[in-house]
Parts: structure tokens; C-alpha cells; sequence
């Protein structure tokens, strides 16, 4: 069929079409059968699409995502993203899989088949993401390995666990032996530290946030994925990285993007818009959302419109807007199946409502305060002179945080924050990085209880309390995920949003809450046993 002896299922006449290998366009037609390209050419069809000189480029690809992070169920997620011009993302499903396990795994793959966007599962590597953490799953070297082979199975997920790596832990070095494609996580590292991380095959990093940094990591063999997602806002740094050389090493990942984000900026489109913004030459920003993305992972099926290659593309207008008009995926155009509801996933929820006469923060002296950076999941430790128990500067923005164990109904953790801007009312959320347990921050006990009670009356969710106002959106999917339609989704985090508005500046307050327990991200962290230093990997006391 390639020879042009038979007539292709479907022949594009008249693209102008973007060739990643080269980074340059080509006005020509092009031929698919079984949703594979056959040719670029003089071709017959028993169907032509006439698109007019319209440009062409391939499908774009995430190179690392969390859909659970949009708090939408994947068929959800691809009914939002394929008309931004994604047809492949490389999920991570460590968030369900520290609520569930193994099961949670087979969850979002299952979940998977309801949708056209093709999704690719790397196996989440540190369940939890620490020793540390207590979430509702442990896996294995032998749980992970029961997952080598299957299909969409591609390689193992990000491997947090750095100092394990490099002190030669051994159920570390065992997953590491499992999968030739591995995902790195190593923020700060660097030196003889970086190279012994490097040097047992972990090929990639989206935790870049400086220049030099990434710069180091690129010449150390990994493969850069800017990340541009809800709060973590790399690419403006990390852009000038970016030439004619570089840019088969580098690509695109969202990591988390709530679903409004993704509904209102969009997804890969948004990041390619970004870096032209920043200075990226567009012609490199598509091949970086393309084939730089397919090489890494070996996917050699995409990430090109050229033969023997799937016939995922999209159809983007002629300004330097870059808005796309049409998907394809397979040679088929894309249209919206509508909202399919998802299936159930069983899922552990005991949690105990914290009294108010647990959560006083006894002491007096130098406080350990985490203090969230604006545009990065970071936090910074600041030590602040406090006379007698705690209660809340709003002047100085100094409030409260909570950790509620959410799997065993056990305790729950306190400590002090700086950031959230807050000067009325409470937040809180099911979602928290990597375990999941139940974290709040407020300005009174009072909304604090409240608005916990609030997400366990739901088995999780997300809400906001502000004197006699509420807002809650319920995640029935494992305390994480909604099971509404995107665009419900996104109406109530609208709702929640108004609310919010009038209680902080903060630009999306609860992305930034559901990092404060992340305990493999610097500096100073909060746990439902308290404060964790992750720079010496303990917990600590408030007060010294």
C-alpha cells in the first residue's frame, strides 16, 4: 500500500505539514490506512480530505503527568485535553496508588480503554513516597514487577527515593532492575551525588527549577522535562535551555494541573505557547511536544506524521497563537463521546475529626515555620521568635496547618505556615501529596474543624469555610478524584474559587495545600505525626 498499488483508507491533500525530524514544513499530502501513515506523496483514497494548506503537526504528547492531579477520572481527562491537541500523555498513577495500591494501578488502567487519548502508565516506584509516610498502600518490588509487560505499561514511574538510590538500598536497586526506562525525581542534587544517581539508568528530571541546574542534570545524560503545571512554574527559567542541539533532550510535562487550569489555559498547547513567549523558536517548541517527547520513551509509533507511524495530529490555525481546530487520532477526527460515568474503586476512609482541645501549639521560643513559594511546590524553613502558644498573625501571615491520618482514623499533626494569605476562614483537601491524608489550613479551630468535616462527609473532597459559607466539591474516586463530568468540575471549582477569593490573593490555594505533606520536595514539610525536615529526613517539634 505504501507503493500506491491500493487505494489508502483516507488521503490529507494540501498540508502544510511540520517534519520534527528536520524542524522545517512541508506542503504536501499524506496517506493513512488503519490509522498508521503510509506516506507522504502522490497517493489515492477512497477518502480525501481537502485541508486547504491548513498546518499540520503531530499529536502532542505529556511527558509527565498525574491526571488524578486534575481531579478527573481519565476518560474525563481525555475528553478535556484531546481537543487542546494532546493525543498521548505518560501517566504516573502514584496518587491513586498510594490510596490503593496495586488495585488503584489496574483502576486507571481499566479507566483507561473509556477514552481515545493514549495513555501510557509508568508504575509508580515509591509508594509510599517515603518511609516516612504512612498513605493506604505499601508497594513492592514484587508488586511492581507484576506489572512489567502489560500493555501501556512503558517503564517505572519517578524514582523519589534518591537518598536510597544513592546509598544503595536494596528494594531501591530492585525496582531500578525491572525497567529499562526510568523516571528521575532528584531536586537539588547535584556533584558525585547526581552521578550516582544517573548512573543506575534513571534517564530523566521534571524537578528542574533553575537554569544551572538543569543544565548540570542535560549534561549528565538526563532527558529535561520543563514542567509547567497549577503552582509549579518552571518553563520561564528553563527556557533558555532550549537550542538546535538540545532539543532532542528536552520536552513538556503538566505534572498537576487542576481541570479548570487545563480547561482555561489548556495543556501542551499552553506550554508551547509559553516557551515561544519565552524565547523558544516555535519550530523547536513543537518538536519538543513531539518527537523529542516519543524518542525518550521509546515510543517510536508517534510523535511524527511520517511512515509507519500512527496518524495522531492536529490541525493548528496559520497565526502565532498556536490554537488548535481539530485532533486526530489514528486518522479519525476527534469528537466528544460525552461524559461516561466511571467505575467504583474501593478505597480505605477513616478519619477521626480533630477536637479542638488536641490542636493547640504548646510552646514558646524559635518556631519552625514552612514557608510556600509562590510558583513552586518548594517550601523554605523560617525560624520565627514566638512568645507563649500560638495563635494566628494574619499581620504577618502566620496560620495554622493540619495533617489528618485519613486510612486508620488515627492522629493528626500541627504546625505553622506562611504563604497562604489567608485573613478569614479555613481550606482543606483529600488531595495531599503522596499519601493523601487530609491536610487544612485556617485562621480559626473553629473553620479548621469545620472545614475537615466538611471533606469527610464526602470521603473526601475539597472545601472552603468562610464564617457561615461553605463549599465543598466531594471526590468520589478514591478521595481524589471526582466522578462528574469535566465541565461540573470545573463550574464548582468556580464555586469554591469565588469563595476563596475573599479570603486570600493566593492564585490556586489548594495546589499549594495539597504539597505542604510532600515529603521528598525541600525543605520543611507537615505530616500526621507533625513537622518533617526533609533536608535531615526527620520529624521535628515546632519549637526547639
Amino acid at each position: 500500500m505504501a507503493l500506491g498499488k491500493a487505494p489508502a483508507d483516507i488521503v490529507f491533500l494540501n498540508a502544510e505539514l511540520f517534519c520534527p525530524f528536520d524542524c522545517k514544513w512541508d506542503l504536501c499530502d499524506f496517506a493513512v490506512s488503519d490509522g498508521i501513515v503510509i506516506g507522504k506523496g502522490d497517493y489515492s483514497g477512497r477518502e480525501e480530505i481537502d485541508l486547504e494548506g491548513a498546518r499540520v503537526i503531530p499529536g502532542l504528547i505529556d511527558s509527565h503527568v498525574h491526571i488524578e492531579s486534575s481531579l478527573l477520572t481519565p476518560s474525563e481527562y481525555g475528553r478535556l485535553v484531546i481537543p487542546h491537541g494532546t493525543t498521548t500523555v505518560i501517566a504516573d498513577p502514584h496518587e491513586i496508588a498510594n490510596v490503593a495500591g496495586s488495585a488503584g494501578i489496574e483502576y486507571m488502567l481499566s479507566e483507561a480503554n473509556k477514552t481515545d487519548l493514549n495513555i501510557e502508565y509508568m508504575v509508580p516506584s515509591c509508594v509510599p513516597a517515603t518511609p516516612a509516610d504512612m498513605g493506604g498502600a505499601v508497594l513492592g518490588p514484587e508488586d511492581i514487577r507484576r506489572f512489567s509487560g502489560r500493555r501501556h505499561i512503558i517503564g517505572l514511574g519517578e524514582m523519589m527515593n534518591y537518598p536510597g538510590v544513592i546509598s544503595g538500598q536494596d528494594d531501591v536497586y530492585e525496582k531500578l532492575e525491572i525497567f529499562d526506562t526510568i523516571d528521575g525525581h532528584c531536586p537539588g542534587l547535584t556533584g558525585k551525588e547526581l552521578n550516582a544517581y544517573v548512573m543506575q539508568g534513571i534517564g530523566s528530571e521534571h524537578e528542574c527549577t533553575d537554569l544551572s541546574g538543569a543544565r548540570e542534570k542535560l549534561k549528565a545524560g538526563m532527558h529535561i522535562f520543563m514542567r509547567e503545571g497549577s503552582t509549579e512554574k518552571n518553563l520561564k527559567a528553563l527556557a533558555p535551555l532550549v537550542d538546535d542541539i538540545t532539543v532532542s533532550r528536552c520536552s513538556f510535562a503538566t505534572d498537576d494541573r487542576h481541570a479548570d487550569m487545563l480547561c482555561n489555559s489548556g495543556h501542551i498547547d499552553d506550554c508551547i505557547r509559553k516557551a515561544v513567549e519565552y524565547g523558544v523558536r516555535p519550530e523547536l517548541a513543537y518538536r519538543m511536544a513531539t518527537l523529542s517527547a516519543s524518542d525518550h520513551f521509546r515510543l517510536y509509533d508517534r510523535g511524527a506524521v511520517s511512515p509507519g507511524r500512527r496518524a495522531d495530529f492536529c490541525i493548528i490555525d496559520d497565526s502565532n497563537e498556536f490554537e488548535v481546530r481539530k485532533t486526530y487520532i489514528g486518522g479519525k477526527e476527534f469528537t466528544d463521546p460525552g461524559h461516561s460515568p466511571p467505575g467504583r474503586i474501593k478505597y480505605d476512609f477513616n478519619l477521626r475529626v480533630p477536637e479542638k482541645s488536641g490542636m493547640r501549639i504548646k510552646g514558646a521560643g524559635t518556631a519552625k515555620v514552612i514557608s510556600i513559594v509562590e510558583g513552586e511546590i518548594l517550601t523554605k524553613r523560617l525560624d520565627i521568635k514566638l512568645d507563649g502558644d500560638f495563635v494566628p498573625d494574619l499581620e504577618n501571615d502566620i496560620l495554622k496547618a493540619v495533617v489528618c491520618d485519613r486510612y486508620r482514623g488515627g492522629g493528626f499533626g500541627t504546625g505553622l505556615v506562611k504563604g497562604f494569605g489567608l485573613k478569614r476562614g479555613a481550606i482543606a483537601s483529600s488531595v495531599s501529596h503522596d499519601c493523601h491524608n487530609v491536610v487544612a489550613v485556617g485562621v480559626s479551630d473553629e473553620e479548621i474543624i469545620e472545614a475537615i468535616r466538611c471533606v469527610a462527609s464526602g470521603r473526601g473532597g475539597m472545601a472552603a469555610v468562610c464564617g457561615e459559607k461553605t463549599a465543598v466539591l466531594p471526590f468520589e474516586c478514591g478521595g481524589i478524584m471526582s466522578d462528574l463530568p469535566y465541565e461540573s468540575v470545573v463550574d464548582e471549582l468556580a464555586r469554591i474559587n469565588e469563595l476563596v477569593e475573599k479570603m486570600t490573593s493566593l492564585k490556586d490555594p489548594f495546589m499549594y495545600l495539597s504539597f505542604l505533606a510532600l515529603t521528598v520536595i525541600p525543605e520543611l514539610r507537615i505530616t500526621d505525626r507533625g513537622l518533617f525536615d526533609v533536608n535531615s529526613f526527620t520529624d521535628v517539634p515546632v519549637f526547639d
